[in-house]
């Protein structure tokens, strides 16, 4: 099974690949599951890319659709939607990678930190910054739980309501962990932009005193 990875121009076209040594997939399930993994797999990827790294998260995520198929029929749409169900695999997925390799900086899903704030407003930029490429250490500053939630936000996209059916919480307790941990990334981006003004300001004064 090939992931799909966004960003990379691959589009989720042709026929879905089975997990192999399974009972025979029906005609039927192979287009569900088919449409499932379409639509699915980049949110899956992105949220494993807020904790590894990429060529982890590819395996991860195949792992993840593997799990998917092999448990199918024991999908309950009453109690779950697809991706919320599809996402609680990746997160015990993601566990057990984690117990496995016993990195100490991953996420301890059993953690419940206090939680303090309001709900962020939608053109907050640390929200916009949550969403892109390229932050992993300023999200290892981050506590393990608010971690896990902004990658279930912003990296799958996954809405409140569903954030807290997958991780058991209150919908309260989601906007109030991603609003404590947008605080947090909007100081660590103060902090660094001051850094930066400082290292160019120190760097202009070597220069003119050369002149």
């Amino acid at each position: 099974m090939s992931v799909i990875r966004p960003g990379n121009g691959l589009t989720c076209e042709g026929t879905f690949t089975p997990v192999p040594k399974l009972r025979r997939l029906g005609d039927d399930e192979l287009r569900d599951l088919h449409e499932v993994y379409c639509r699915n797999v980049s949110a899956v990827y992105a949220f494993f890319a807020y904790s590894v790294g990429p060529q982890t998260a590819e395996d991860l995520t195949a792992a993840t659709f593997e799990r998917v198929v092999r448990s199918w029929q024991r999908y309950d749409a009453r109690r779950a939607s697809v991706r919320t169900w599809v996402l609680v695999i990746a997160r015990n997925l993601l566990a057990d990678h984690f117990r496995r390799q016993s990195f100490r900086g991953g996420p301890s899903f059993d953690e419940h930190p206090a939680l303090a704030g309001s709900t962020p407003e939608h053109d907050d930029p640390a929200e916009r910054f949550a969403a892109v490429d390229g932050i992993k250490s300023w999200l290892l500053m981050l506590q393990p739980r608010e971690r896990e939630v902004l990658a279930l936000r912003y990296g799958a996209d996954l809405p409140t309501r569903e954030i807290a059916r997958c991780l058991g919480l209150s919908e309260a307790n989601v906007h109030q962990i991603v609003s404590r941990a947008l605080r947090r990334l909007r100081t660590i981006l103060t902090d660094a932009e001051k850094a930066d003004t400082q290292a160019l300001a120190r760097d202009d004064a070597r220069i003119s005193g050369t002149v």
